[in-house]
């Protein structure tokens, strides 16, 4: 018998999964009575091809496509309000982590009115937040954040220009559809970066602190999913069997964080919303010095991780990942300059991701990772 804590363990997403899964769409739907939605997404990915599938889909949607590349407070007020004037009875979010974040974000604020600020997670905010929302559906355009599964939303909140963590079940959209044609056109920057974030997150996911054997599992398998698909899509951008994998093992990991994450995330958070990182590219470089600095409070699970990889240093070997994937391995490589690394530091140590970091960190620590990443 493991002796621990009460936990609680819940898994109630409903995925359809697979090529062609977005032509169930209008049956989807009709069933939640979702006759009037509002369709959101980001400008880029509105001129696309795949949004177009997908709006063809949706009759009677109402578009907004004013969400920023790290949604803010702004993005969520003015989706609200043409939510609330077209009178829409549901939302349906399209595309990578910043639309599908954003439609939460949304969805929340339809029946909640108080300002994000106030459902920070840090501020115990889902004790506000109840099952009084819109149905939402989440269609996913990359293989990265499994924000289509998660019961997180990442909002850059006006108060603190901080990104903000709202965490609830009641989050959850009520059907997330996975279909990994709407991949295949992804950019090979995107394709990497976004990749890179659903690798973080089942690393990170594997060795935070807490019993949680279900999430583990996933992770640890999440993590290899990446590890083999990851360079065959590179490789070959339309090979819908490396993208499948890529989609699962990015909703593995957002499965799996529930459990939690760790510094690696505090850290990229302000290195997106401050310099313009991309999320998933943020992580990937951040992800070797955290490893090493993670290693003496988790050493046999970080040998786990680098004995499915084929043996050796974990950071090493993650480094090497980078390299395949084309990410440039410091920080400097995307403008960041020395005398911005105190006021991120500030701001990390603020994010609660490093909360449960298998070492704990101060923001010296913090600070000191940005140098050596630096």
């Amino acid at each position: 018998m493991v002796n621990v804590a009460v936990s609680t363990f819940s898994f109630p997403t409903t995925i359809l999964f697979g090529a062609g899964a977005v032509e169930r769409l209008p049956e989807e739907l009709r069933k939640r009575g979702m006759s009037r939605p509002l369709l959101v997404t980001d400008a880029g990915l509105a001129r696309t091809a795949v949004f177009e599938r997908v709006a063809s889909l949706a009759s009677g949607a109402v578009v907004f496509s004013a969400v920023e590349p790290n949604p803010t407070e702004r993005n969520v007020l003015d989706g609200l309000a043409v939510y609330q004037q077209n009178r829409c009875n549901g939302i349906i979010g399209v595309g990578g982590g910043s639309p599908l974040d954003a439609a939460k974000a949304i969805r929340l604020k339809v029946t909640h009115e108080l300002p994000l600020a106030e459902y920070d997670d840090l501020l115990d905010g889902a004790d506000r937040i109840s099952a009084n929302v819109p149905p939402y559906i989440a269609i996913a355009t990359t293989s990265g954040t499994g924000s289509e599964v998660s019961r997180s939303t990442v909002i850059t909140v006006a108060a603190t220009n901080r990104k903000t963590v709202v965490f609830s079940p009641h989050l959850i959209p009520v059907l997330a559809i996975a279909d990994p044609e709407l991949t295949l056109a992804l950019p090979p920057h995107l394709t990497a970066g976004t990749g890179m974030d659903a690798f973080t997150h089942n690393v990170e996911a594997y060795i935070s602190k807490g019993y949680q054997p279900i999430c583990d599992a996933i992770a640890f398998s999440g993590a290899r999913m990446v590890w083999e698909s990851l360079p065959r899509v590179m490789a070959d951008p339309r090979d819908l069997e490396a993208r499948s994998q890529m989609m699962m093992a990015s909703m593995m990991g957002a499965i799996a964080f529930q459990k939690g994450l760790g510094a690696t995330h505090s850290l990229a958070h302000p290195l997106s919303s401050d310099c313009g990182m991309h999320h998933g590219t943020a992580n990937a470089v951040m992800l070797p010095f955290v490893l090493e600095f993670n290693r003496p409070a988790v050493a046999g699970r970080l040998a786990e991780l680098a004995a499915q990889f084929g043996g050796g240093d974990i950071a090493a070997q993650v480094r090497d990942l980078n390299r395949r994937v084309g990410i440039a391995p410091r920080l400097r490589d995307y403008g960041v300059a020395e005398a911005q690394l105190p006021a991120l530091a500030d701001k990390a140590i603020e994010d609660g991701c490093h909360q449960l970091n298998p070492r704990p960190s101060t923001r010296e620590d913090l600070l000191a990772l940005y140098r050596a990443a630096l």
